[in-house]
């Protein structure tokens, strides 16, 4: 198992994430998305494990103006346009190999 998750270490999620695979003793790799977004080669996995990019947008983040210009364009300039901007992704996002799960 190679399992990583991606988020911030101040998001309750993503430390209850952590907790949940430390107590059942299976290894994981932690990564920061303030530090170290994703690569694209990850987003584009994950938006394919997950059904989307619309499934990946987390409608409740904080930049109210991001979410309004991504909801408004075109969806082939949306996936680039989150993937620029990883502010705006539900976390934590639990990737394993190429099945994943966000939020």
């Amino acid at each position: 198992m190679n399992i990583q998750i991606f988020g911030t270490k101040k998001s309750s999620d993503t430390r209850k994430a952590e907790r949940f695979f430390k107590e059942r003793r299976i290894r994981f790799q932690s990564v920061d998305l303030k530090e170290k977004g994703l690569s694209k080669g990850e987003f584009q996995s994950v938006m394919k494990a997950v059904g989307g990019i619309d499934a990946m947008i987390d409608q409740d983040a904080r930049d109210k103006d991001l979410l309004a210009l991504i909801n408004h364009i075109s969806a082939d300039d949306k996936a680039d346009k989150v993937f620029e901007n990883q502010t705006v992704l539900k976390i934590p996002i639990v990737r394993n190999g190429r099945v994943a799960t966000v939020g």
